[in-house]
Formats: C-alpha cells, structure tokens, sequence
C-alpha cells in the first residue's frame, strides 16, 4: 500500500474507533476503503478485523467494572459466542473468493439496513421479548441462560465471526430481548461479546496467516489499529456531542459508494 493509502486507513480507523464507541460498525468505514483500494474480500475482511479489534479492546475497558459484575452470570452464553464466533471465521477462510465477491456485498448490505434501522430495531424486538423493563439480578441471571438466548446469540456470533461488521447491533437488541432489560444496560455486555467475537476472528486469521498463507495486509493492521486506538480513546467524547444522524450518515455514504464499486468493478 502507498503512504497515501495508509493515511487514509488510519483516519478511517479513527474515525470508526470513536464511531464504535458512540453508535456501532464503525468497521462499515475501515472495510470498504480496503476494498476500493484493490484488496479481495477476504483478504479485506481479515485485514479489516484484526485492526479493529483494538477498537473493542477500548470499549471493553471502558466497561471492566460493569462486565466484572455480569461475568458469573454471562460465562455459558460468552462460551457459545466464542465457539460459534471461531466457527464463522473459519466458513470465511473456506468460503471461495468467487463466492465472496457476490457474499460480501450482500453483507453490506445487511450491515446498512441494521445501522438505517437501528433504532426501530432497538425498540421493536424488546416487545417481542419478555416486556419486564429492567429485569432484576436474579432472572437476567436466568436469561442470559435461556435457550432461546443462546441460540440467538450463536447465530449472530457466527455472523459476527464471518463479517465482523454490525454485530453489535444484533446483540443489543437479542440481550435487550431476552434479559428484559434497557439496551443500555446490556451494553457492557454487548462490549464483552463484540470483543471475543473479533478477537477470536483474529486468532483464527493469524494462524491461517502463518499455516496457510492467507492473505492479510500487516501495513494496512497496523494502520487501522492506531487509528481505531486513537479514536477509541480521544474521539469517544467528541462524537457522542456530534448529532447521531451525522454519524450514521457517514457509515452509510462511505458504504455505499463500496458498494457500488464492488458492484460495478
């Protein structure tokens, strides 16, 4: 990569950093500028993942008191989350590279839809759940244990590990279900999970590195890991004062205008 690409892909990286931290798929900013700069998908999304797990690393910090009380509750459903996590990065290393140039798009545009209907997915699914509010210890305790969650969870786990992209979203609204709680305060946990999600992918992906040679763009790792720490750890405040619209504008033009190139190129 040029050294104006790399510019580029630290910014983004900054930018997605602080976007995670205040709304979410802040990846929609980092991989479709890894696809306009020629990458195949694959070797973009494992690119993509390893330097965004640096962004989740932040997030998980963040909430270490609030995730140091939930641990004993959340340990069965955080086991199934990195199985099924590993599974999903594995079917991505597997999957032909005729197969994802059709396969990524198509999960882009999924990602859109969930960061364009965020909100009305937010409030939609808890009705569909167990309606209680904010549950207390003793029942999310429970839930969190519920096979319905577990499921869920696995399924967007495995989505999660094969795209890493809007996963959050997913879990925000399927914990806020079951558990009966406020996305809020499910939130932590959603950290938690986004975190095993990326760091398993990446695990998967560093030693496909070193096994097999897949593909996997070190300048362009470390490019959006610097970034996505500095816009984890600066760019949180000042995004969380910008308008939400704002926000979800930019994932959506950046994605958009990737899409389009996938489509067309």
């Amino acid at each position: 990569m040029d050294p104006q690409s790399l510019v580029v892909l630290l910014v983004m990286g900054a930018l997605a950093g602080a976007i995670n931290s205040a709304v979410g798929s802040g990846s929609l900013l980092t991989l479709p500028v890894l696809l306009a700069l020629g990458l195949d998908p694959g070797t973009a999304v494992r690119t993509n993942t390893m330097g965004m797990v640096f962004s989740t690393v932040g997030s998980f910090f963040g909430y270490r008191r609030e995730i140091s009380a939930e641990w004993r509750d959340v340990r069965p459903l955080a086991a199934i989350v990195v199985v099924t996590a590993t599974i999903g990065s594995c079917l991505l290393l597997i999957s032909p590279p005729g197969a994802l140039q059709v396969v990524v798009p198509v999960l882009i545009v999924v990602a859109l839809l969930l960061v364009v209907f965020q909100k009305r997915l937010a409030t939609w699914i808890p009705r569909r759940g167990t309606g209680r509010g904010d549950a207390d210890a003793g029942s999310s305790a429970a839930a969190y244990r519920s096979p319905g969650l577990m499921v869920s969870m696995g399924a967007a786990s495995m989505y999660g590990g094969y795209f890493t992209a809007a996963q959050g979203i997913l879990y925000l609204g399927l914990l806020g279900a079951f558990t009966g709680r406020s996305m809020k305060s499910v939130n932590a946990v959603k950290n938690l999970f986004s975190l095993l999600v990326n760091v398993m992918a990446a695990l998967v992906y560093l030693v496909a590195h070193f096994a097999f040679g897949a593909d996997v763009r070190w300048e362009g790792v470390i490019a959006i890991a610097l970034g996505a720490l500095l816009g984890g750890y600066f760019g949180s405040h000042l995004t969380k004062r910008l308008p939400e619209w704002v926000l979800r504008g930019t994932i959506v033009v950046i994605a958009l205008l990737a899409l389009v190139r996938q489509i067309l190129g």
